[in-house]
């Protein structure tokens, strides 16, 4: 039987932001439940808060009150350096602007995660990092370095590093904000298909709808709340 990723659940959770003399509330009593090996999407537009709440998943960000639980482990709960590991041991991040390190090649992206997870190094990190570039169809550009390589085919690289230390969460911010609407179509499926068989949990903000209809279901920020769609 796959195993399947960590359920996620938002418990009264509140953050604000100081800006100058004001405060700006971002997520007011936001309360969910995302099932294991589900998928989802998380709609707003700008500023809704939407990249927070993925903040406040992955431990970046604290809330000012309520729980965020994953896979059973209450985030708020661990110190500074616990969730550091919970993060570079059981999720993967895929970015809107990609964010591969310019003086890597493709292949030496894909390898740093699995050096600095300790899960292999030397030629056992390079022959996973290249069977991973083979599924995303970048097999041959192995060698390549970023600024060589098309937008729709540095996602792809994203994607395979974020998935290469087969984490069991997938947080995606935005994954086809950069990209035109037939590569981004082509990117989501790709996407879709490696996390589906991986049986991993993946939430994804976007603002774009058609994006969002590929998942189970849909969650959108309304006015600091979490409501279903």
């Amino acid at each position: 039987m796959k195993e399947t990723g960590p359920s996620i659940e938002l418990v009264g959770v509140s953050k604000s932001y100081r800006e100058g003399e004001r405060t700006h509330d971002v997520l007011i009593d936001a309360s969910a439940t995302i099932q294991s090996g589900e998928r989802v999407a998380i709609l707003g537009p700008s500023g809704s808060g939407k990249s927070t709440l993925l903040n406040l998943v992955s431990g970046i960000d604290q809330p000012d009150a309520g729980r965020v639980i994953v896979g059973g482990i209450d985030i708020g709960g661990l110190s500074e350096r616990d969730r550091t590991l919970f993060r570079r041991e059981r999720i993967g991040f895929v970015f809107q602007f990609f964010n591969l390190l310019p003086t890597l090649t493709a292949l030496e992206n894909l390898m740093l995660p699995l050096e600095l997870t300790e899960q292999a190094n030397g030629a056992d990190a390079e022959s996973r990092a290249q069977t991973l570039l083979e599924a995303v169809a970048l097999g041959d550009r192995a060698a390549t370095f970023p600024d060589r390589l098309s937008g729709g085919e540095q996602q792809r690289v994203a994607i395979a590093r974020a998935l290469v230390h087969r984490p069991d969460l997938l947080l995606a911010d935005e994954p086809t904000g950069n990209l035109d609407q037939d590569t981004g179509e082509l990117v989501i499926d790709l996407l879709d298909e490696l996390v589906s068989a991986a049986g991993t949990t993946l939430l994804v903000v976007t603002h774009a709808r058609s994006l969002a209809e590929q998942m189970d279901r849909i969650l959108r920020v309304d006015h600091g709340r979490l409501v279903e769609v």
